[in-house]
């Protein structure tokens, strides 16, 4: 009877003592609270919590950042800014694509494409009766020799253009206005003058010759501009991997 009270009693110790350390451990990771006043917990939670932001998408402050010039020609800027630059750029395309459109529909009025029509009106006034070479024609409407060679062989298919061996040069040939052509020309005339009536409405001779050595020296510089282009292209596609 004695050694199982002694037995009962050593094991309620060894509990005891096993609970006391169980709830010390616990003490130990458990976070201390102080207990805050009302007035500062209205003052924590009226504080917006911080947004983290990578270090990578630091970004100036709205309305300061200095845009790089476009242009350094002196020529091209205006108290040292571009921007009556860019809007002339923006001006001459807005230009060019009008100028398209009403290519557009002069073809249109005849079942054409815009190119279509440049080649057939082209080589109506290029022809001189004996006909005119596809290269002659292509220098003349400013478009490239296999894209003239193709726009041609459609017209000769609608009836609109014809073609002959080139005495002169056997290597080409001569292409003239069918007299469907002539007729297709003739028909479109009277829109076609009062398209470009309205075009250049106001427009001085002086102003016009202007524009076309302005045309000249910038399709001139167009092609280092091209080049440069292709160069630079080139150059980044060799560094993809």
């Amino acid at each position: 009877m004695r050694c199982s009270a002694r037995r009962f009693f050593v094991r309620r110790k060894r509990d005891m003592k096993q609970r006391v350390c169980s709830g010390a451990s616990m003490s130990v990771h458990r976070p201390s609270r102080t207990r805050e006043s009302p007035m500062s917990l209205r003052k924590r939670a009226s504080v917006p919590a911080a947004k983290a932001s990578p270090k990578a998408e630091k970004t100036s402050p709205a309305g300061c950042f200095a845009v790089p010039l476009t242009v350094s020609h002196p020529a091209m800027l205006s108290a040292g800014q571009d921007g009556a630059f860019r809007e002339t750029l923006y001006l001459m395309v807005l230009a060019l694509g009008r100028l398209l459109t009403c290519r557009e529909a002069f073809g249109r009025a005849l079942d054409l494409t815009g190119s279509q029509f440049a080649v057939l009106i082209g080589t109506a006034y290029q022809q001189n009766g004996a006909g005119v070479t596809i290269r002659a024609l292509a220098d003349h409407v400013m478009l490239a020799p296999t894209h003239v060679t193709t726009e041609v062989g459609r017209l000769i298919r609608k009836g609109l253009l014809v073609k002959r061996p080139n005495t002169d040069d056997r290597r080409s040939v001569l292409v003239s206005l069918s007299p469907r052509g002539e007729a297709a020309i003739l028909e479109l005339a009277p829109f076609l003058r009062k398209i470009n009536d309205l075009l250049f409405e106001g427009v001085s001779r002086s102003e016009m010759a202007a524009v076309s050595s302005f045309l000249e020296r910038f399709v001139s510089n167009s092609d280092n501009a091209l080049a440069e282009i292709r160069r630079s292209e080139a150059a980044r596609s060799s560094l993809k991997p």
